[in-house]
């Protein structure tokens, strides 16, 4: 069907890159922040939940989830691939999230010198554990991988109700908000502490209406041009709320009650004004954001390994009794470093072998194989 003129106008900054540049950014500044939440964390000890970090700390990973719904809806209308197959969409999933995942997994049991139970080790190589087992990953963060393997996996419904019955994507949206407001509301305790209750908050259903607000971002978003000032209006706005949402003690306190849907807000508002504003960066800010997006997922998975290694190496060269900034800022930068070296050898090649492997007759077309309306 063609595209009427204001949805040409809307959509024409995005076609000719292929890509969300805005979103790329800020996939990176959110690993960036992970990464110093945790760093810090380690060497200085967990902030509360009032501390800008902590509040980076927990809801970092929900922008992920956010972008992750977002990019995906976006890349399965926008770039009109209507000859990708639904086994297609799962071998490049399978080549952009397993590579780096067995690494940091295999790495990790090294590290730690212990073997799992067999079951674990299958559970954990095959992303398994995200749909069983989700609060024991072998590596640190990889939780949220496990997380994000079922939500490809409920992509393809909501994909097909998008497609085929609006009502029924809309009943099916209100249902997933609903388990959403289960948790927060009735399931967890903000009386006990976060860890304590660690396996729910993991718990994929937990964390799904985030990926699905961002299909929904994607799709009602998808041809309305917003202009420049009005996106930024809603990245200011998300922040300002993201930060004076008063929260205080625990981190239970900033994913519990009310205050989760204040910090969900913040969230998609942010991610709203990321996805919709469109004008040229200078290079000398563009480029490192671009580097930054680029190796997000390697910063991500890889860095509580860096720190771990170095601090042992530091302890054995005698170098853990100097100043935490310098232990802090060597840290930063070799996962930096070593998360660029790791993308353009390891995880780069990869993604491009799973862009190139077509299944012959295109099984399983549904529900890619059709544009919308």
């Amino acid at each position: 069907m063609e595209r009427n003129a204001s949805e040409q106008q809307a959509l024409a900054p995005r076609i000719g890159s292929g890509r969300l540049h805005y979103l790329d950014y800020l996939r990176g500044l959110a690993a960036f922040g992970i990464m110093i939440f945790h760093y810090s964390s380690w060497l200085y000890g967990n902030p509360t939940s009032d501390s800008f970090l902590a509040r980076i700390g927990v809801y970092g990973v929900s922008i992920f989830y956010i972008l992750s719904g977002l990019t995906l809806c976006y890349v399965y209308d926008v770039r009109q691939q209507p000859s990708v197959s639904t086994a297609d969409f799962a071998v490049r999933r399978i080549f952009r999230i397993f590579p780096l995942l067995w690494l940091v997994t295999l790495f990790t049991l090294l590290w730690q010198g212990k073997f799992p139970t067999v079951e674990s080790l299958f559970l954990n190589l095959t992303g398994l554990f995200g749909f069983v087992d989700w609060d024991h990953s072998v590596a640190t963060g990889t939780w949220s991988i496990g997380n994000e393997l079922v939500f490809y996996v409920l992509f393809i419904p909501y994909m097909f109700l998008l497609r085929d019955s609006r009502r029924k994507f809309v009943l099916a949206c209100v249902f997933a908000f609903l388990i959403y407001l289960y948790f927060p509301v009735f399931r967890m305790d903000p009386s006990q502490s976060l860890f304590a209750q660690w396996r729910d908050y993991v718990n994929p259903l937990n964390q799904f209406f985030l990926f699905l607000s961002g299909m929904i971002i994607g799709y009602a978003l998808r041809t309305v041009a917003i202009p420049n000032g009005v996106a930024i209006v809603f990245i200011v706005a998300g922040l300002a709320l993201f930060i004076l949402v008063p929260a205080e003690g625990d981190w239970i306190d900033l994913v519990t009650g009310v205050n989760r849907l204040a910090f969900t807000l913040s969230c998609l508002m942010i991610c709203i004004g990321f996805y919709k504003i469109n004008f040229v960066l200078p290079v000398v800010l563009a480029k490192p954001l671009t580097l930054l997006g680029d190796c997000s997922y390697c910063i991500y998975l890889i860095h509580p390994l860096v720190y771990n290694v170095l601090s042992v190496i530091m302890v054995r060269l005698s170098l853990e009794p100097m100043a935490p900034v310098f232990s802090f800022a060597l840290k930063i930068t070799v996962t930096l470093v070593s998360s660029y070296c790791i993308y353009m050898f390891y995880e780069k090649p990869f993604t491009r072998l799973g862009r190139m492997v077509r299944w012959k007759g295109r099984p399983w077309t549904w529900p890619f194989g059709r544009r919308w309306d």
